[in-house]
């Protein structure tokens, strides 16, 4: 299992390629970075990531209602090719209270909307021609831009989009999702060499108790939102704090390898206390 870091989101373009160059330095083989209400990831991505070489960099995920399938093709590819191959593509729904309420898109049939979506994105990131006419979407081009060939993962918890993420895509990409969920319900609905891209909250601390505060307090809305809460349910959690990996340096270090039993073939930190002491047991285990 390969251990990556989720970047926190910045306004700093500048402090970005740092954290990027410091993930890069630690000797980690992945950066992720979520697409909300800040920085554009792929922009960020492409102009940020483009001065740290060999470090592959993945956004955790772009949403796809707000951008048809040929641009977000030709926006990915761009980055793609300003990173020099090292773009992982992720992504998502989003959710409804996003796209219809702030957006202004329906949210009708969203599992519809993805296998539709893919098959006009898939193809164009593989350097091929989309001919595609569906219920919610069409798509008839070919571009010329450089950078086809990135890995597409999607946002993938219910049985539909687990499904799409087995036969369509690269594997998929999980947040709020622990381990008990990934080994039943998961793992099992994907081929071998599929992805499955984890990220959870994780600090290092002597302070249990107050550190799963801290995550309940800080994830609290994932808590909230309906895809994420079924994942929680799955796990018997009551809320983010008790999917956040907690303890000592041992208890986290098992933690983390109780995920790769699962079935996790990428696990990303996501550090929200202890920094130092949570980054230097991350870096032990990269070995």
């Amino acid at each position: 299992m390969r251990i990556g870091l989720y970047l926190s989101e910045s306004k700093d373009l500048g402090k970005l390629r740092d954290r990027i160059a410091q993930a890069a330095d630690d000797g980690f083989p992945s950066a992720w970075i979520s697409n909300i209400f800040g920085l554009d990831a792929l922009t960020a991505l492409a102009v940020a990531g483009s001065q740290v070489p060999g470090i592959e960099l993945g956004t955790a995920v772009v949403p796809t209602y707000p951008r048809h399938p040929g641009v977000m093709a030709q926006q990915a590819m761009t980055a793609n090719a300003a990173l020099e191959g090292r773009l992982a593509l992720g992504i998502g729904l989003s959710h409804q209270i996003v796209i219809e309420n702030m957006y202004g898109y329906s949210f009708d049939k969203p599992a519809r909307h993805m296998r539709e979506y893919l098959n006009v994105l898939l193809p164009l990131v593989r350097g091929e021609a989309a001919d595609f006419t569906g219920e919610t979407l069409r798509g008839h081009m070919q571009l010329s831009t450089p950078g086809a060939g990135m890995p597409v993962l999607i946002a993938a918890l219910a049985p539909r989009m687990l499904k799409l993420a087995d036969e369509l895509a690269d594997g998929t990409v999980l947040w709020m999702t622990g381990p008990k969920t990934v080994a039943e319900h998961v793992a099992p609905a994907l081929r071998p060499g599929k992805r499955i891209v984890c990220a959870l909250p994780v600090c290092v601390t002597d302070d249990v108790e107050g550190a799963r505060a801290k995550a309940a307090e800080a994830f609290a809305i994932y808590g909230q939102l309906p895809s994420y809460r079924a994942m929680l349910d799955r796990e018997g959690a009551a809320g983010p704090g008790d999917v956040a990996i907690v303890g000592d340096e041992d208890s986290v270090r098992a933690q983390i390898e109780a995920l790769a039993k699962a079935g996790v073939t990428d696990f990303v930190a996501s550090e929200y206390a202890e920094f130092p002491r949570t980054r230097q047991l991350l870096r032990t285990m990269l070995a």
